[in-house]
């Protein structure tokens, strides 16, 4: 079979959109935030696939619920809240009140229900929640792939690398007027390293001939010299890189879908205390390559936007074509 990429309606229909929220991505996990973020004792507001989520961490145990009392929908906390301590969480609407593990502890009123109420009957919707490499991953629905096979390269090539204590020094976000696959394709392109980032990415990955790639079922590396050591970059489902450096700084860029043709880069930046003096010119130095990237994938979309048949994929191109089989083999596998 020739190699091919995607077709271009594929980065441009609406309802391709919709069936990648409700069967590609609600297959799979997503990093939400770093762990560092949420203290024992605390609870945030976040949102993931435009639903409404909440974390929580009680005892020292991470869990995540949609972000919705089950009386009447009503959110209980929102994301600019950002982290806070709580004992208790409290629908500001009727007052039914939950603790941190989900569960009712006190509605208001609650003798005077039409019918008989019982609170074990009412806990908070739950979603599967798991903690690696720093990381608090949300599934986006029930009975997703094993996050240990989502993950399978990374735990495979560095697991001193993943286990290691790390702390969220940087986080921030770009919009991009571009589908994901648009975004996560470029990144994982290895062909345009030396041509668009002569002076930025391609001085920290080095000459072509030194590339280092390898594949798995769900994920896909790039390795180049650094140092005594090898600076590898990860792409994950669903449209997640991690950036691992020899020092054990780890950069995590994701590419969330916002439309069809927007989608947002968000960067964190993760590492020890004795990164954290130089933790703005890391950031300032990434962002110089992912802003020669914004040209490069807004470009593009306008180009699969007109009607574009893509070329012959390339050998340095093999990363994205490992991430497209997998996304279609998932959305096949999800097909009404």
């Amino acid at each position: 079979m020739t190699a091919a990429f995607l077709a271009a309606e594929l980065y441009t229909g609406e309802a391709v959109a919709l069936r990648e929220r409700q069967h590609y991505a609600a297959r799979l996990w997503h990093a939400v935030t770093a762990s560092s973020t949420l203290a024992d004792g605390q609870v945030m507001a976040d949102q993931l696939l435009g639903m409404p989520l909440l974390l929580s961490r009680d005892g020292g145990e991470v869990r995540a619920f949609i972000n919705r009392c089950p009386h009447r929908g009503m959110p209980f906390l929102d994301p600019a809240d950002g982290p806070r301590s709580c004992r208790r969480l409290v629908c500001p609407y009727h007052g039914w009140t939950y603790d941190r593990r989900g569960r009712l502890r006190a509605a208001a009123r609650e003798a005077e229900f039409i019918d008989p109420f019982d609170r074990a009957a009412w806990p908070l919707a739950s979603l599967p929640c798991r903690e690696l490499a720093g990381v608090i991953w949300v599934a986006g629905g029930p009975g997703p792939l094993p996050l240990e096979d989502q993950l399978d390269l990374l735990l495979q090539q560095c697991p001193a690398q993943v286990q290691r204590p790390r702390r969220l020094l940087r986080r921030t976000a770009v919009p991009l007027r571009c589908n994901w696959k648009v975004a996560h394709d470029n990144t994982l392109d290895d062909y345009h390293v030396a041509i668009a980032h002569p002076q930025t990415l391609h001085r920290e990955q080095g000459p072509v001939r030194h590339y280092r790639h390898a594949l798995s079922d769900h994920a896909s590396l790039l390795a180049t010299p650094w140092g005594e050591g090898e600076f590898l970059t990860f792409g994950l489902a669903p449209w997640t890189h991690l950036l691992l450096w020899p020092d054990g700084r780890l950069a995590l860029i994701q590419f969330p879908p916002l439309a069809v043709d927007r989608c947002r880069l968000d960067l964190w930046l993760l590492g020890d205390d004795g990164h954290a003096a130089s933790a703005d010119d890391w950031l300032a130095e990434l962002l110089r390559f992912l802003e020669e990237d914004r040209r490069l994938v807004e470009g593009a979309q306008q180009g699969y936007a007109s009607g574009l048949q893509p070329g012959p994929p390339h050998r340095l191109e093999l990363r994205i074509l490992q991430h497209q089989q997998l996304y279609a083999r998932l959305m096949a596998d999800s097909a009404p």
